[in-house]
């Protein structure tokens, strides 16, 4: 039975995912249909955590717009998730930056790794 969903799940995930972990900045372009229009919304922010794995991954990006927090999840494989762009890599010490959420102005900022 398990071997029957593993195939099933290996069709849906994408061929072409970039490498990016916790605490890089990306630039996530989204689809969004609206009626019979569609446009692509980019939505550019910190990753503050990834989940799971295979094909029900999923990241979530949080910014600051207008002073207020905001935090999207998507699934990783998702068709309407067109591309991500990395901006920059961050360098953290931990899986999930839930700390980011108390944290308004320069102190919610993540280095980043020089190479």
């Amino acid at each position: 039975m398990s071997d029957i969903i593993k195939e099933i799940e290996k069709e849906q995930l994408k061929s072409e995912v970039p490498e990016f972990n916790v605490g890089d900045t990306v630039k996530v372009h989204n689809r969004i249909v609206e009626g019979e229009k569609s446009r692509i919304q980019i939505f550019e922010g910190t990753v503050i955590k990834r989940q799971n794995g295979s094909n029900r991954e999923t990241f979530t990006v949080r910014k600051i717009s207008n002073g207020v927090g905001v935090e999207k999840t998507w699934p990783l494989h998702s068709p309407n998730v067109e591309k991500i762009e990395i901006v920059r890599k961050g360098k953290v010490r931990r899986a999930k930056l839930n700390y980011l959420r108390d944290r308004v102005g320069r102190a919610a900022k993540v280095k980043e790794v020089v190479k």
